[in-house]
């Protein structure tokens, strides 16, 4: 027997003309380079519409790849739903990829026309000859920039003035699993891997994220993404601000501490978006600010040193909430909110729940699988493995590449790459990268869990641990540790402060002290980097 319930399919034109029609007096505010910039859902709505239009005046093909080259702003907002609603499929790039590494995106994925911030053409214009099927250099005027001196001949459009000439249009997306929008992976192992979401993977994220236990974000909040749009869909929070009529503040470039303070006092964010690294910085520079709006800090990337969501928790009274996922899974998978059942327990052991990546959202199912046997392991918080997750707006393969099934499994789950356990309760705790953990006389080193450690030590401003060769033991751990001005630290002091943290074993062999962790383009510490750096480095002998 057949349910007798309408099938309609799930597509980005329901979230559009939701807030179009629903919440047209809704701001969206960006911050440029030359001021505030204010809109309503409204008006966005009627610039969106019209920008469908100018693709089509664009002679961009029915499913034609749209990229951009953007900071957060309501333009890359625009061009967030009007190239899916208008049946093409929009191409995020991550400016912060390597000049080769955007060629090979631009080239594999066949982007048609590229929409780039006139403050971004320096770093993309050098790279224009190397495209292959690019037709359209689209430039948007934020504030900062200049136009290249000789185009070569190419013609470079004004997005205003193909905007002023556009006629708008209607949308009509009728099948759910078509693609609406694709990113790429950071490439830190060989060239980035291609994602393509469908816009039913996208509705289903949009609504997790809106989950009470998701992200938990609605039409009253004021949402700050942090996170760039040119990375993992913004988290997902451009589709969560629309679908829900949230107020959306949007950060330009300015992503300087204060820069992120300053909008979260005047705007009166609620909800504030972004990496680890961007929320050590803040930390301080919220002293004496007035951040009393902010219900939420939703927080990825890379692990949440414990003791940097605890000093939110101290100083205004919430936590930062981890959440889990990746590129593959587009990004939302997990989130480490307490269940009510774990109330009761003392506040420290709270926070060591808060402290990991949580439990799957609804919709994903997730997995631990012995490396060797690829047998499933027991969800006992002891036994670790590869963390494999599936669900609706979970990955299937990537596009065009040879890579994918060394990263699915027979019965297509994605392999994360994570090595991590799952205790009786559901909560995941992420142990290590397969291609970072350090693997001693057979045995593995966590080196997050060094990590979170060292960083909580006063003096710590950033700590990354990598395996070196040592002629015994295969690896050993040495420790990279930034100190903060006007700290000083020796070696001694940190292994004293790791004593009684981490198993005696596992301390490491040396400290080295750096003036910067290498970081990769979407804001992770670079192990590949420290590694290549400390390739021939000799640990002291006992």
């Amino acid at each position: 027997m057949k349910g007798l319930m309408q099938d309609g399919p799930l597509v980005l034109t329901n979230l559009f003309d939701r807030a179009e029609k629903l919440f047209p007096e809704k701001e969206i505010v960006t911050a440029t380079a030359v001021g505030i910039e204010r809109e309503s859902y409204g008006q966005w709505a009627e610039r969106t519409r019209r920008l469908g239009g100018v693709l089509d005046d664009l002679g961009i093909s029915a499913d034609g790849r749209v990229a951009t080259f953007a900071w957060n702003t309501a333009r890359h907002l625009e061009l967030y739903f009007a190239a899916p609603c208008s049946g093409r499929v929009l191409h995020t790039l991550n400016i912060r990829l390597f000049p080769e590494q955007i060629t090979y995106i631009v080239n594999h994925a066949e982007d048609e026309v590229i929409f780039v911030d006139k403050s971004l053409l320096g770093l993309l214009w050098p790279l224009v000859d190397t495209f292959t099927t690019v037709r359209h250099i689209v430039v948007m005027d934020d504030g900062r920039g200049e136009l290249p001196t000789d185009t070569g001949g190419r013609l470079l459009h004004d997005y205003e003035a193909l905007l002023a000439t556009a006629n708008p249009v209607e949308w009509n997306i009728t099948d759910e699993n078509q693609a609406a929008s694709m990113c790429y992976t950071s490439g830190t192992t060989g060239n980035p891997k291609g994602v393509v979401y469908s816009h039913r993977s996208t509705w289903l994220h949009t609504m997790a994220g809106m989950m009470a236990d998701g992200l938990g974000v609605g039409e009253r909040d004021t949402i700050l993404p942090v996170v760039p749009m040119f990375h993992a869909n913004a988290w997902g929070l451009a589709h969560i601000g629309v679908a829900s009529g949230a107020k959306l503040v949007m950060p330009g470039p300015g992503l300087s501490p204060k820069a992120i303070v300053d909008l979260i006092e005047s705007e009166r964010v609620t909800v504030a978006a972004g990496v680890p690294t961007i929320w050590m910085g803040v930390l301080n520079e919220i002293d004496g600010r007035d951040v009393s709006s902010l219900r939420g800090i939703p927080c990825g990337g890379s692990a949440v040193p414990k003791h940097l969501s605890e000093a939110y928790r101290e100083k205004i009274g919430i936590p930062i909430l981890q959440a889990w996922g990746m590129t593959e899974t587009s990004p939302l998978a997990s989130v480490a909110k307490v269940k009510s059942t774990m109330l009761s327990l003392p506040e420290d052991e709270q926070a060591d729940y808060r402290a990991s990546i949580g439990i799957p959202a609804l919709g994903v199912q997730a997995r631990i699988a012995d490396q060797v046997t690829g047998e499933e392991v027991p969800w006992d918080g002891e036994t670790s493995g590869e963390l494999q997750v599936a669900g609706p707006w979970v990955a299937s393969e990537y596009y065009n590449d040879s890579r994918s099934p060394e990263s699915f499994t027979a019965d297509g789950w994605l392999k994360t790459g994570d090595v991590a356990t799952i205790d009786s309760e559901g909560f995941m705790r992420i142990v290590d990268r397969t291609k970072d953990v350090v693997k001693s006389g057979g045995e593995w080193i966590s080196s997050v869990e060094h990590e979170n450690e060292i960083m909580a030590h006063p003096a710590v401003a950033e700590a990354a641990v990598i395996g070196v060769k040592h002629p015994k033991w295969s690896e050993r751990p040495l420790a990279c540790v930034v100190v903060k001005p006007g700290e000083t630290l020796t070696r001694e002091d940190v292994l004293a402060f790791l004593d009684g943290r981490v198993a005696k074993w596992w301390l490491p062999d040396d400290v080295v002290f750096i003036d910067e962790i290498p970081k990769t383009s979407v804001g992770k510490f670079s192990k590949r980097d420290l590694r290549d750096q400390f390739a021939d480095y000799v640990l002291p002998t006992a």
